[in-house]
């Protein structure tokens, strides 16, 4: 009896601690690794939008294309050389409002003044820029944090020190390349 009771504990116990994990991508970039654990429960569809780009291979070869020290390294919508790669998937809706802050190590999604415009790009908060937050913008809408670096923020440290640029009418580009070799999901 002792033996099944145990049994059941274990097994308890390991569906408990697997059943609710939130799904982790392993983001590759020619300055090593970031792993960015998403929440689907505070931003379903935020999340169901990123893990979409990133089953089709959409982020594969893009790069880092904004670099601000101090602020954010925003990705996912140019190639090497500031040549767009257009969104293959309609805007997703502002989930700002879910209880994330935009603190240093998250992962939210960049998008224009419209506040439901989100599609492909995001950025990594390099401090708390609680400013971006929910209620805190002239809109009210803030940027919808959708996950956090787990593990390789020293990675996203060594990126945001790149030496930038003026391209064009962007500026704050990295002079050479930080690209994002591949995104993966790691963990369902």
């Amino acid at each position: 009896m002792r033996f099944f009771a145990v049994v059941l504990f274990t097994l308890f116990s390991f569906l408990s601690v697997n059943a609710g994990e939130n799904p982790v991508v392993k983001m590759e970039t020619n300055y090593g690794d970031i792993y960015i654990e998403l929440y689907p429960d505070k931003a379903p569809k935020t999340v169901e939008n990123f893990l979409r780009y990133v089953k089709e291979g959409f982020y594969n070869g893009l790069i880092f294309h904004r670099v601000i020290p101090g602020f954010v390294i925003q990705g996912g919508g140019f190639y090497p050389g500031m040549k767009y790669k257009e969104p293959t998937h309609k805007p997703v809706v502002n989930e700002s409002d879910n209880g994330l802050s935009n603190l240093r190590g998250t992962i939210a999604m960049a998008r224009t003044q419209d506040p439901h415009s989100a599609t492909s790009q995001f950025y990594i908060n390099l401090k708390d820029n609680t400013f971006l937050d929910y209620g805190r913008t002239p809109q009210k809408w803030g940027y919808t944090v959708f996950g956090k670096v787990i593990k390789g923020m020293d990675v996203v440290d060594k990126i945001s020190m790149v030496r930038t640029t003026t391209v064009g009418y962007f500026r704050d580009v990295p002079v050479e390349p930080v690209v994002i070799k591949s995104v993966k999901i790691e963990k369902p």
